[in-house]
């Protein structure tokens, strides 16, 4: 090759370099992490399998707070449970923004509870948190609805005769149940045709955010929107989802009683008919028909993922479920109904569900943030609208919090004498301003659910227990629980 033309290629990576250096530096003062390629940015160092896995190794190297680009789109990640507190928590208006989610933007439009911003947002989290507590979100209302239910799935059990089965669509059943009551107004028998079409789209839909395609429209918008691909679907998806919310709308509009508000939809509606003459209400149909799908997906898929994951751990570790058995038999017997009463006289019990929950890690990377604003943060300035990335699996997994974080050990909950000891760095609900809105709900939900089936049943598989694989079919927004058949035995 001449040498002319050597130079001439030298030159070029080196200007490369120098653009990709001034594309890093280019406002404000991040924080340490990897050099980015130009396009790729740090893709090539994460892997499209495990990503939690990738960021704990660049945690180790740059630290709990560093700067990474996915693609050409760059974020700062915050890491373990000082971290995340002191950004969720003690500058909780400043991170309390929701970030640039590209493959949710074309259905949502920033508008909904989960990907709303600023004043739209506030709004619709106030009025959300009101409109729950009304109909009995923490309170004994929604308790014996759920042990209502919890009896519905106690006869579908029971029909397996102790047979093998996935328990997959029952556990969606259920618990999508209890906010249908609380959205809709009603529950759905389990054998509903509309209802399990519902129930089909919203596994689909978190089966299909979770994989390597959405992570990869998120990076790669511009260019991916032309492609085909498993982006395509999820927004399909949407579509059918905000079609089928549309239409029970309909429904609740023709026969709305303003003076009897039966469920959620009734009560936004009302407040719809208040705010008729006000143009910049957030009071909208779009927000309505958007608030209904984030409560109905996020209601349905995480408890109902975390339970299947709660029955799996149980066949894995049959001497934690024996203990389960025991105080179960102990403090509610056979022939009554678990309450949430119980839960204080239940220290072991209440480990294991937490620590079910922090092994799981369902939201392992949480859901992106952005600063509100130019905001100092442990000596960097990280310009307005920085995308920032809560990572609760570091947290959930932060060894300064838990002794063998990677190891199921209820001990992790209980003190020495075997009390419950809360733990500041159970987070699986993320924490600060716009932590879940329906954390009590889920938390009532797991407990009378997991209490109610082992009072009933021991959980068996054809399967030695080593042999159980616990790991997810995809970790991405949630890590899916892998597919699995399990033997209800009575007891």
């Amino acid at each position: 090759m001449e040498l002319e033309g050597v130079l001439t290629i030298l030159l070029g990576i080196c200007l490369a370099i120098i653009a990709a250096w001034k594309w890093r530096h280019k406002e404000g003062r991040f924080p340490p992490g990897p050099m980015p390629l130009p396009f790729f940015g740090n893709l090539l160092q994460l892997s499209p399998k495990d990503p939690p896995k990738s960021l704990l190794a660049l945690r180790d190297k740059y630290g709990p707070v560093f700067t990474l680009y996915l693609g050409p789109r760059r974020v700062v990640v915050l890491c373990g449970h000082e971290a995340l507190k002191e950004a969720l928590v003690d500058h909780g208006e400043q991170f309390c923004g929701r970030g640039d989610v590209a493959i949710l933007d074309r259905s949502f439009k920033g508008l909904g509870i989960v990907m709303a911003n600023g004043e739209c947002w506030k709004k619709l989290r106030h009025f959300t948190l009101i409109t729950l507590k009304n109909f009995g979100m923490g309170k004994c209302s929604i308790e014996e609805r759920i042990q209502e239910e919890a009896q519905y799935l106690l006869e579908k059990f029971r029909k397996t005769k102790g047979l093998p089965f996935d328990p997959t669509y029952l556990l969606s059943c259920t618990t999508s149940n209890i906010i249908c009551s609380i959205v809709f107004g009603r529950r759905f028998e389990y054998e509903d045709k509309t209802f399990l079409s519902m129930l089909d789209l919203t596994n689909k839909l978190f089966f299909e955010l979770s994989t390597p395609w959405a992570k990869l429209y998120d990076m790669y918008s511009g260019i991916m929107q032309y492609l085909p691909g498993g982006h395509k679907r999820i927004y399909n998806l949407l579509e059918e989802l905000k079609t089928f919310i549309a239409e029970k709308i309909k429904v609740n509009q023709e026969t709305l009683d303003p003076k009897n508000p039966r469920d959620f939809i009734d009560c936004f509606l009302i407040e719809m008919e208040k705010e008729k003459g006000n143009r910049s209400t957030e009071f909208t149909m779009d927000n309505l028909v958007l608030t209904v799908l984030n409560l109905f997906t996020a209601g349905t898929e995480t408890i109902s993922s975390t339970l299947r994951y709660a029955l799996l751990l149980m066949m894995k570790y049959p001497e934690v479920e024996a203990k389960v058995h025991q105080e179960i038999d102990s403090v509610v017997g056979a022939n009554r109904t678990p309450a949430v009463k119980d839960r204080m006289n239940m220290p072991y019990t209440n480990a294991v569900i937490h620590e079910i929950q922090r092994v799981v890690d369902i939201l392992p990377l949480g859901v992106l943030r952005k600063v509100t604003e130019d905001t100092e943060f442990r000596g960097y300035l990280l310009p307005k609208d920085t995308n920032i990335i809560t990572f609760l699996g570091s947290v959930l997994y932060d060894p300064k919090y838990f002794s063998d974080p990677e190891i199921f050990n209820p001990e992790h909950f209980l003190s020495e004498e075997g009390h419950f000891k809360k733990n500041d760095a159970f987070v699986p609900f993320s924490t600060g301003k716009r932590a879940c809105v329906g954390e009590s709900m889920a938390r009532m939900e797991l407990f009378l659910y997991f209490t109610t089936i082992l009072q009933n049943f021991s959980v068996k598989s054809s399967l030695a227990p080593k042999d159980i694989n616990t790991s997810p079919q995809l970790s991405g927004l949630l890590k899916i629980p892998p597919i699995y058949q399990l033997c209800l035995v009575p007891r």
